[in-house]
């Protein structure tokens, strides 16, 4: 016999303004209690030091949350000259100071090195893991792993202030990069060193900034039990997906694919993935063709 739900099976996606010094696992577990959501999850976890964006699926949004884990994010950090830490930013514990031998035009032309496309060795105060542990807790064990640079793209890095010590910037970045260790990075090629000592995602794919909404709002509603309003402030499951290509399909073929079915579409010749609506305007799901033949990928229950 299946054991019954006690929550809700509510679908969408929230768009957290998430509050520092908390773990965005932390922050998921409150907004799943606030919305009493049977299933949630997070798009990618911010630094507890970090504040900002933080995209939480509920429901069915939890099938398409990995979109917004592969999107472009946008972060203003602030780094502080001279001071190293173990983690790279201001939780961890100084390990090197040095002296702040650059000026404004140093900082400037040194820029332009940290953007394009690069090779990046992930920090070991990270949840990348090793035989199955993340690295976080090797280091906080005094074990060093080796670890295998990775490419990103910084698309832009942009100078905001410099108020020494401390430089603000604003970065535009692909997926898998660590601002941490692009400030550590920067540090060590103007010979001072430096940490991050404050960092706000402001952007996650095509989501606006505007959108957000704080734990305490939620917090508020929820205690009012005022679950419609709560309901309100969710955005819909296919605003994780806008970077695909749109295909609609007859009420058969939304049916069948709902079914897991593959199907047949010898008229449409552009191969893979694309968001899938019906003809009514309703979201399937993501699909992928393949020659001639439309495959379900992630598709959305058809109970919804």
């Amino acid at each position: 016999m299946a054991k019954a739900k006690k929550g809700r099976d509510i679908d969408g996606i929230v768009l957290l303004d998430k509050p520092q010094g908390m773990s965005s696992n932390h922050v998921l577990q409150q907004v799943k209690r606030y919305y009493q959501a049977n299933k949630a999850g997070h798009t990618g976890a911010l630094d507890p030091l970090a504040t900002g964006m933080l995209p939480i699926c509920l429901g069915e949004a939890t099938k398409f949350s990995q979109h917004l884990l592969d999107a472009d994010k946008c972060y203003l950090v602030t780094a502080k000259l001279g001071e190293r830490t173990d983690t790279s930013d201001a939780d961890g514990q100084v390990v090197e100071q040095r002296a702040i031998n650059v000026d404004l035009a140093q900082i400037m032309a040194a820029l332009p090195h940290f953007t394009g496309e690069l090779q990046q060795v992930p920090t070991m105060f990270s949840a990348l893991k090793h035989q199955g542990k993340p690295l976080y807790e090797y280091a906080r064990a005094g074990i060093t792993i080796e670890r295998e640079a990775r490419p990103i793209t910084i698309f832009s890095l942009e100078f905001i202030e410099y108020q020494a010590p401390y430089l603000t910037l604003s970065v535009h970045c692909s997926k898998g990069t660590y601002i941490r260790t692009l400030i550590d990075d920067l540090g060590e090629y103007l010979g001072c060193g430096a940490h991050v000592t404050m960092l706000r995602r402001t952007k996650v794919a095509n989501y606006p900034f505007a959108a957000m909404v704080t734990l305490e709002r939620l917090a508020e509603l929820a205690e009012q039990q005022q679950f419609a309003e709560l309901d309100k402030l969710l955005l819909p499951l296919d605003t994780a997906i806008t970077d695909l290509p749109k295909l609609t399909v007859t009420t058969e073929v939304a049916q069948k694919l709902a079914f897991g079915q593959r199907i047949k579409l010898e008229q449409l010749t552009g191969q893979g993935l694309y968001t899938i609506y019906s003809e009514q305007g309703n979201f399937i799901g993501v699909a992928e063709m393949i020659r001639d033949v439309l495959h379900p990928r992630r598709l959305v229950n058809p109970s919804k």
